[in-house]
């Protein structure tokens, strides 16, 4: 089996045990956790992790030792949804209150994502400053990928305090996009490594978080395919996207 091969295999849910195990590790409470089998780095989760030999690698804390030495270099195209959660109006927020206070903000809001993508059974990709990026991978979240990514949005604006007739305690906009997409491990393969997906579907779902109003989810015409619901009459936008060649058909979602 090529690294190809094999890294298909695992993405699109072939390899059982990976699911069987994160789903066992997602049980046990504590956060943070492995980025890829979910186990758990806090107390006191920390302790069962241990026993089985699962601790934060040193060259990428995101992982578990035993996870980071089976990440090997490579990976493969697959069709998955991709979930961008971005602050809006981060700049004059910080400013009005303050670095300590937003970074406890932030610190929050990174909760709230986390717990919302572990419960659709996304891989938390990175935190990038206000934004959280979320990756549905079929091994993990299943055929229905894009309709859990929407679920994920939508518990992520409730969370955060929109659609309560009251201000949100963080305005959020969110992108839900899904297509085609490189996922798999890049790095060194004698230094840091770390799993994500790159290609134009995850520059897409970046600028529909980025255009996303406040308490907007926008959920481009591919994922609504994909995810194979009924938008009724939820409002349909045409979006000219930066970087982009061609307008993006979006449904709009409230909270």
């Amino acid at each position: 089996m090529t690294i190809e091969e094999e890294w298909r295999a695992f993405l699109t849910g072939e390899h059982r045990d990976l699911t069987r195990g994160r789903r066992l590790f997602r049980l046990i409470p504590s956060h943070p956790r492995c980025k890829w089998c979910s186990a758990p780095f806090g107390a006191p989760g920390k302790y069962i992790s241990q026993l089985v030999g699962k601790r934060p690698e040193r060259k990428n804390p995101n992982f578990c030792t035993a996870c980071f030495a089976t990440l090997r270099l490579g990976g493969a195209e697959i069709e998955l949804s991709f979930l961008f959660a971005d602050v809006r109006g981060s700049t004059a927020l910080a400013e009005r209150i303050g670095p300590t206070a937003f970074r406890n903000l932030l610190n929050k809001f990174y909760g709230v994502a986390v717990d919302a993508l572990l419960a659709q059974d996304a891989l938390v990709d990175k935190f990038v400053g206000d934004e959280v990026i979320g990756l549905f991978i079929p091994a993990l979240s299943g055929a229905d990928h894009a309709r859990r990514a929407i679920a994920a949005a939508e518990q992520m604006l409730r969370r955060t305090g929109h659609g309560t007739g009251k201000e949100p305690w963080l305005p959020i906009g969110v992108g839900v996009h899904t297509g085609v997409a490189f996922v798999g491990a890049v790095g060194d393969e004698n230094g840091v490594r770390d799993l994500t997906a790159l290609g134009d579907p995850v520059n897409t779902a970046a600028r529909l978080a980025s255009v996303a109003a406040a308490g907007e989810i926008l959920v481009s015409d591919a994922a609504v395919a994909c995810a194979g619901v009924d938008m009724g009459a939820r409002e349909h936008r045409e979006l000219v996207l930066k970087g982009k060649s061609e307008r993006i058909g979006v449904r709009v979602l409230m909270a």
